[in-house]
């Protein structure tokens, strides 16, 4: 590990300032319908306890608010799950700084939790205000930083707070997250296979460029795979496609080439009139119908991937093959989950899509590792220094 963690830090009687990653979804019931990332983070508050912590602060933003509180954004239904899991009560704060919350985290009784009410309610979270960094930090003795999903941002909690508070250390969440990925890229076992998807090449265009001088074998999918198939002179019908960057795609195959990573496409398409169909039929990729859209990899796309994790040692996997969201268009992301689940070596998944699709085939258990992270999980693939990251204690 190239940063401190918490279990490096003597945490008898002191404050602990927990930073995680509670943006979770809540349902019309008004209670947490997926609590994957609070469970992720019960390792790390459980250590502060047993280590003989004063109290845990704990805090993190939910949704995005546009101006100030609002009810429907509030954290109490996290408190309530977070609170099942413990098998405790957890109070809400009614705010996340102020004399109030100072005075209710100071009259917590040895041991005590206490969540902070929504981060994002303040304007200086996002702004990454000294003021609002400094007011976080009086809660606390100790700074702990479990929130590797927003490790990509410079805010008030996850960067500015360190100026103020230290120790500044990983929890043991972000400690798995940056151990996972070192894995990957670090010093990877051969042959390191990777597969996009998604649906832009926009979106992912630093990635790919940074995966080419990295892998050995890089599979692209999703709606981002037409842009690559227009540019090698193939007719892709009504499917998502960004003209300006079919250039662009053509460079990248051509450094592919000379770079000698194996860069393959889909061979085979699920087309239909529209991601609303009832359902799809299989065509050649090279050959879409003008009317039709491709909203997943057909049958012999997900053999072909599939033949190409034979061997592999890493295979790290982030972006659907499709609408995968609809039971028409969903067996090319399914089938190829299922195959990274059964191939050799590691494999590490991440990004909220892929991450639901694992599980919702059934193999999430059988992944080396999934990733909490979306845009930090992205942007450490790019080869990007992480705010959140690079603002802990080194080892």
């Amino acid at each position: 590990m190239p940063k401190r963690t918490i279990e490096d830090v003597d945490l008898r009687d002191r404050r602990v300032f927990v930073r995680v990653d509670f943006n979770v979804p809540v349902g019309r019931d008004g209670e947490v319908s997926e609590d994957a990332r609070i469970r992720a983070a019960l390792p790390t508050l459980r250590h502060a306890r047993t280590r003989g912590a004063r109290a845990m602060i704990v805090a993190s933003h939910f949704g995005r608010p546009k101006s100030g509180p609002e009810a429907k954004l509030s954290l109490a239904p996290v408190a309530r799950r977070l609170g099942a899991l413990l098998g405790e009560a957890v109070p809400l704060a009614l705010d996340c700084v102020g004399p109030a919350v100072e005075a209710q985290a100071g009259a917590l009784p040895p041991g005590g939790m206490l969540l902070l009410e929504n981060l994002r309610f303040h304007a200086g979270e996002e702004a990454n205000d000294p003021a609002f960094a400094r007011a976080l930090a009086r809660l606390g003795d100790v700074y702990v930083d479990d929130a590797f999903g927003a490790a990509h941002r410079a805010h008030a909690s996850t960067e500015g707070i360190t100026r103020h508070l230290r120790p500044a250390v990983a929890g043991l969440l972000m400690k798995q997250e940056l151990a996972a990925l070192a894995r990957i890229f670090d010093a990877p076992a051969r042959p390191l296979v990777a597969i996009l998807g998604g649906a832009k090449v926009s979106e992912k265009l630093a990635l790919i460029e940074s995966l080419l001088v990295r892998v050995d074998r890089l599979l692209i999918g999703g709606g981002m795979a037409f842009t690559f198939l227009r540019a090698q002179g193939h007719e892709v019908g009504r499917s998502l496609l960004e003209v300006n960057l079919v250039e662009t795609a053509r460079r990248l195959l051509d450094q592919a080439r000379a770079r000698r990573v194996d860069l393959c496409l889909p061979v085979d398409t699920v087309v239909a009139g529209s991601p609303d169909a009832a359902e799809g039929r299989v065509v050649e990729s090279g050959a879409i119908p003008a009317d039709l859209m491709g909203l997943d990899i057909g049958p012999a796309t997900v053999q072909l991937f599939t033949d190409a994790f034979r061997g592999s040692q890493t295979i790290v996997w982030n972006g659907p093959m499709g609408v995968f969201e609809r039971a028409p268009f969903a067996a090319g992301t399914l089938g190829l989950a299922r195959a990274v689940a059964d191939a050799p070596g590691l494999s590490v998944v991440g990004g909220g899509d892929t991450v639901a699709a694992v599980q919702a085939a059934g193999v999430a258990d059988r992944i080396g590792y999934l990733s909490t992270g979306g845009g930090a999980f992205l942007e450490y693939l790019e080869g990007r220094t992480l705010p959140g990251v690079a603002a802990l204690d080194d080892a």
